[in-house]
């Protein structure tokens, strides 16, 4: 028996991505005690980000990048890139369960995609979407869906849409020790409600409401604030308002962070993507060649070769 099939395979069906924690790099001002990179910071462990590191980082005037991530591959693979901060986005519904529109999902599903998550990012916050349905009905339901994604999911934070009428929810879940990120702007639960995909906060009234909606929030104890699809001057007001972090997205530059939905980041769409997205990968590519390559190569019989194989 040759060495090739004594020896212990790999899984073939795909293994959790582990990087040794000597490979791994700090993420600038992310994982520092102080906040701010240090000069050997290569050679120490890396810590996993607190919401006191974004804090810090927003109190320094360094901005930080958030993405969503759905799986164990690009959550391993992003938190080796240094990213922060992951959200398990309930656009889940369009990038992973197919859907049209995020109002599907539930809370059974998000619970699984945020458990692989955590456990292949352990170096980066992890924030889960509480789906439609799971929060609306009142503080308390809120309370126990939040429960559900921390225990079952491991989830650090928690992130839900709406303005001042959140805010009891927010108290709530914040007073029992669970940290809540808000989300304001375009909420994509509201949908139908809004008339679509629009951008929200123009004219000065609505700059108002976006700004008063953001403060109670903080008040309440949220301890970042998702502006989406708002004009620059609107994320710009309700940014130098807060003490808290705003994270952008469709939002401008002045917003403290920004986050991107990564199928749209890598380019894996294969339609329109919004605006503010850009693409900095081509993934969808890639992968279509790697495919149309290995259906070629088996037709002809070229894979699997003696390289690939078993002899004895």
């Amino acid at each position: 028996m040759n060495a090739q099939s004594a020896e212990e395979q790999p899984n073939p069906y795909g293994s959790r991505p582990t990087t040794p924690a000597s490979q791994q790099h700090q993420p600038d001002g992310a994982s520092t005690e102080g906040g701010s990179p240090s000069s050997d910071s290569a050679q120490k462990p890396r810590r996993r980000t607190r919401i006191v590191h974004l804090q810090r980082m927003k109190d320094a005037g360094q901005k930080w990048a958030m993405l969503t991530s759905y799986d164990q591959f690009t959550a391993s693979i992003f938190d080796e890139a240094g990213i922060p901060a992951l959200l398990v986005g309930d656009s889940a519904g369009n990038n992973v369960y197919g859907y049209s529109t995020t109002l599907p999902v539930t809370l059974d599903q998000m619970i699984p995609l945020t458990r692989a998550v955590v456990e292949a990012a352990p170096h980066t916050l992890v924030v889960a979407d509480l789906p439609f349905g799971s929060y609306g009905a009142s503080p308390e339901q809120g309370f126990h869906s939040a429960v559900r994604l921390m225990k079952e999911g491991l989830a650090h934070a928690v992130k839900l849409e709406g303005g001042v009428q959140m805010a009891p929810t927010v108290k709530l879940l914040t007073d029992a020790g669970i940290p809540v990120m808000a989300h304001l702007g375009f909420t994509p639960q509201s949908e139908h409600g809004l008339g679509g995909y629009r951008v929200q906060g123009r004219g000065d009234a609505a700059v108002q409401k976006l700004v008063d909606d953001a403060l109670a929030l903080q008040d309440a104890g949220a301890f970042a604030v998702v502006l989406e699809m708002v004009p620059v001057a609107a994320a710009r007001a309700v940014t130098e308002a807060l003490h808290i972090p705003t994270v952008g997205i469709g939002a401008g530059p002045d917003c403290d962070a920004q986050v991107l939905v990564w199928t749209d980041f890598a380019g894996m769409g294969s339609g329109r993507t919004p605006r503010f997205t850009k693409k900095y990968a081509d993934a969808r590519s890639l992968l279509r060649e790697a495919a149309v390559e290995y259906a070629s190569e088996v037709a002809d019989g070229v894979f699997p070769s003696e390289e690939h194989s078993f002899l004895e």
